[in-house]
Formats: C-alpha cells, structure tokens, sequence
C-alpha cells in the first residue's frame, strides 16, 4: 500500500476541501507514492512523535492537528516546528493531517465522537455550511445533541468528568438547575457560542475560552471549558479505529505519549 491510498481513504470520510481556510490539513511531509511500512495515529505531530515512529518503524504518522500552519521561511531548527519537520525529513517519515475537515463531517467526525462519548441523542451539526451536505449529512461545526433524560447539572459535570476522563472543568455560573440540551466543539469553539445560544443549549462544551469570553454566556447557558487536548484526545481512537479496520497489509499504532503541553498543579 502507498500513502496515496491511506490518503484517498481518510478523505472519503472527511474531503479535503471541507477544511477552514484557515487550515493546513494533508501530507505535510512526504510523498504519495511511497510505501507504507507502518502507521502512528496521534492528536498531534512534535519531534516526540517523530521519535515514536522511528522505534515503531513507522514511516507515516496521521495527525489531527497540523504541525505546520503557516509558512516556514528557515529550517535551522530554532523552534519544534522546525526540529520536528527536519527529523521527520531526515527519517523519510510522511506526516498527514486530518484537522478541520474531520472536525467538519457528520459520519465519523471528531464532534459526533464526543457527542457519542457522552450517549448523545438526535445529534445535529450546530452551524451548518450552506447547502453542502456530504453522506446525506449536512457539513459544519460543531455538535448538538440531547441527553436521554435530563440531569441535575452537578450531577452532569461528574459525569462530563468522568466520561471524558478530566482533571478539571472551567465553567461559568451554574444559571441551570439541569442539563437536558448539549452542544459540543472539540478544541477552540469559542466562535460557536451564539449558535449554541439559538439552538436552545444548556451547556456548551468546548476549550481555549479567555477570561472575558466567559462573559458571554451572560445567563442563557453554561460554557464549560474542558481544555483543547482533552476534548479532542478520543479522535485518536476514531482515526485508529478507521484505519486498523480498513487496511490489513501494515501495522497501525496508537501513541502511548501524551502530547497535552498543559499540566496541572493538584
């Protein structure tokens, strides 16, 4: 198998060109035509990752997130950008992103995941593209869903912590005495916050909030902050799962490092 055919595969679930502009989804490093002698999957590609694959002899990494988002004038690895291209490049090892275009799509998408983490009903995408849909799927961002009966909203913040397996969640004022109605974006969805409002939401799950964003809420929902790499961490469990049960003629890994830069002091 060639990184081509890997690559056709992962956009027939999640096209290219449903990705932000903004984006720079796809073969980073690399080439199309060469062989793949293994996979590592992981929610980001930094030179630890890189290490990682050399001792799985992998020679492709699928990542969510995209090392390179803009352009790199000099490669004199002076930052992780640029040590982590130049190792993947010495090593001969492809680096494929799949970032806002699986955030995008329905079927198989980054925010239905969560959504199905959480046992989610009647999820639908929050802010549809106009008139595009894809697998008879409207495409867009974010998520909403319905709980199949509604909970104290203490008793749905256990919950949250548990199923999504946190250390801490930032939230705003508790301005509802139960959560039925759920709306999610995995990573930075800040910019959802007046669809999750119109949708009649309860609480919107989401990260990367700044102080005087939590302002926002202003009463009509929680915003519950759950941190970028924890809200996204399980879609390395659905880019794993989609390709280990599609592709038999190389070995597929699952990272055991955990790239999150942020810790927590308990």
């Amino acid at each position: 198998m060639i990184i081509n055919d890997l690559a056709q595969y992962l956009h027939s679930i999640a096209p290219n060109h449903f990705q932000e502009d903004y984006d720079n989804a796809g073969l980073i490093t690399g080439r199309l035509d060469q062989e793949i002698t293994g996979v590592l999957v992981s929610l980001d590609c930094i030179e630890a990752i890189v290490d990682e694959a050399i001792e799985l002899k992998c020679n492709v990494i699928v990542a969510h997130h995209p090392i390179v988002f803009r352009g790199l004038k000099r490669f004199n690895g002076s930052n992780y950008v640029e040590r982590t291209i130049i190792k993947a490049i010495k090593n001969d090892i492809a680096i494929f992103a799949i970032h806002t275009n699986l955030d995008n799509v329905y079927v198989s998408g980054v925010n239905t995941t969560i959504a199905e983490k959480l046992g989610l009903q009647n999820v639908q995408i929050l802010a549809p593209k106009k008139d595009i849909l894809y697998q008879e799927y409207p495409v867009g961002a974010g998520v909403m869903g319905h709980l199949d009966a509604p909970l104290s909203t203490i008793d749905f913040l256990h919950f949250l912590k548990s199923r999504m397996e946190l250390e801490v969640i930032k939230h705003t004022a508790i301005c509802k005495s139960q959560i039925s109605s759920v709306a999610i974006c995995g990573g930075s969805g800040g910019f959802l916050l007046p669809y999750a409002k119109k949708a009649g939401a309860d609480i919107f799950i989401t990260s990367d909030y700044k102080y005087h964003e939590y302002f926002d809420a202003d009463g009509d929902l929680i915003i519950a902050d759950i941190g970028h790499f924890e809200s996204e961490k399980y879609t390395i469990d659905l880019l794993f799962s989609l390709i280990i049960n599609k592709f038999s003629t190389f070995a597929t890994h699952y990272t055991k490092l955990v790239t999150n830069p942020i810790k927590y002091f308990q």
